[in-house]
């Protein structure tokens, strides 16, 4: 990819999905114009050439630094202990200089990392799709999968605390106020046209859990946290408190992960571990984008035959544009209060030896909205 095309590329991270990040915002402008800074995002393997990429090498690299006891004036601008401050006409100039300085770090950090699925507001959409698949089955029991997993936090999904209130008049809806009080809450905005939350009956029993990557994160390496907190907005404090509430958690639970080469190979492996009478659930979100165009073909045929040949279910969130590269029959909905849309899949067999799928909700790429299908 030219450089102008990588400046290009954070224009439009700037325009699109940045509204509530003004100081990412500012910088992807200003990244935008200097072509030097833009072009160390070239250091990428091609499927992770992404903007994001570049700004959680920033931010892991102004972490770095406060931790070594170091304060440039950059991170005065992250909000890493307190206040931050806002963006100004001193930003370019600080920023520059702590390219200048931090440029070989940056190049390899680019080169080497990937961004993470580390997200649990995502939870919040997850935890009534299981229900919806108790009440639809009346079976309980389920094991669960996550492709993708970096740390494994979304494992957790029926440990985290949830709050669904009304998008209308912020009245609460439906809570799990009763789980652990040590667990992070997520509160979850329900849009108008929302399918009310399923009954507290329809409860799902999770009786394994696994999780699959290429490079799945240790919960317990200090610094491999870093770099999943470096990959969160740094202007979303809520986000990093509940993170950092559910790596205290994750540390206590243990929860398996495995490192794999194939994602369809591990997913093929892991069926084979799954008792009788257990419903198989695997679940994706914001990964396929990650896979070049036949590598996605692969995976999705590969998991539309386990679902049909074992009876599994497949629950992919991915932004809209990138499921309807495989399934171009995906509805589109206009009732999306910014561009951070999620479309959330339910694969499941259909008694044939086919499946079917359906749009089960459509989302915020973080958890902050919902519009549950009826």
């Amino acid at each position: 990819m030219t450089t102008d095309k990588l400046q290009r590329q954070f224009a439009r991270f700037a325009e699109n999905s940045l509204q509530d990040e003004p100081l990412y915002r500012a910088i992807a402008l200003l990244v935008s114009t200097h072509a030097d800074w833009a072009a160390l995002l070239g250091a990428a393997p091609a499927t992770q050439r992404w903007a994001r990429l570049w700004f959680a090498a920033l931010h892991d690299c102004v972490l770095a630094d406060v931790e070594a006891g170091e304060r440039p004036p950059l991170a005065a601008y992250f909000p890493v202990a307190g206040d931050a401050r806002p963006p100004d006409a001193a930003l370019a100039q600080h920023l520059g200089a702590f390219i200048d300085a931090h440029r070989d770090a940056l190049r390899d950090a680019i080169a080497t990392r990937s961004t993470q699925t580390n997200e649990i507001g995502r939870c919040a959409v997850l935890w009534p799709l299981l229900q919806d698949l108790v009440a639809d089955t009346g079976h309980p029991r389920m094991a669960l999968l996550d492709v993708g997993c970096s740390a494994g936090l979304n494992l957790g999904v029926d440990r985290w605390r949830y709050r669904y209130v009304d998008d209308a008049s912020g009245s609460t809806l439906a809570t799990t106020a009763d789980r652990d009080p040590a667990a992070p809450e997520i509160t979850c905005r329900l849009l108008a046209g929302s399918r009310a939350p399923a009954s507290a009956g329809a409860t799902p029993e999770i009786v394994s859990r696994q999780g699959i990557d290429l490079a799945p994160v240790d919960v317990g390496d200090a610094r491999e946290v870093r770099w999943l907190r470096a990959c969160l907005w740094p202007q979303d404090v809520e986000r990093r408190r509940r993170f950092d509430a559910a790596v205290a958690i994750a540390r206590t639970q243990h929860w398996p992960l495995r490192r794999v080469s194939d994602a369809a190979a591990g997913v093929t492996a892991w069926l084979a571990t799954v008792p009788q009478g257990v419903t198989p659930v695997v679940f994706n979100s914001w990964v396929l984008a990650y896979f070049d165009a036949p590598a996605l073909r692969r995976h999705v045929d590969a998991m539309q035959a386990l679902v049909a040949a074992r009876g599994a279910v497949w629950i992919s969130a991915e932004e809209p544009a990138q499921s309807r590269t495989w399934w171009p029959a995906l509805p589109a909905r206009a009732q999306e209060p910014d561009g951070n849309a999620t479309s959330w899949i339910v694969t499941r067999a259909d008694g044939r030896g086919g499946v079917v799928q359906h749009l089960a909700a459509t989302a915020h790429a973080h958890g902050h909205w919902m519009l549950r299908e009826g």
